[in-house]
């Protein structure tokens, strides 16, 4: 007779089971690593042409700009903030001009 001790079949299973989520884990891990390499290689990136983005803050909201293609970016919400600024009428051409005067095309008015 053999001292050896052979696993159940149970315990076969059970092991099989615990690499199964192993792996399961390991692959999860991997690809949430592989999607926030990828989007931090896009952050602050112009959309349209790839060059980095400044951030100029103009009336309390964030705008990002490219100096490569003169792009303008507003997050969610942000041109509303504009817009309700000031009761005025004419304030968002007000504030575009101050935008583009920041960003040197001063020479263009909106409105």
């Amino acid at each position: 007779m053999s001292t050896e001790h052979k696993p159940s079949k149970n315990e076969d299973e059970y092991f099989a089971q615990q690499d199964r989520e192993l792996l399961d884990r390991q692959r999860q891990q991997a690809s949430a690593a592989a999607a926030d390499a990828e989007r931090r290689t896009h952050l602050m990136k112009c959309p349209k042409d790839g060059y980095d983005l400044t951030s100029v803050t103009l009336h309390g909201v964030q705008i990002e700009t490219c100096a490569h293609c003169r792009g303008i970016w507003l997050d969610a919400g942000e041109l509303e903030t504009i817009e309700a600024h000031d009761d005025r009428p004419g304030l968002l051409g007000r504030v575009l001009n101050d935008v583009f005067t920041t960003i040197g095309r001063g020479k263009h008015k909106v409105g």
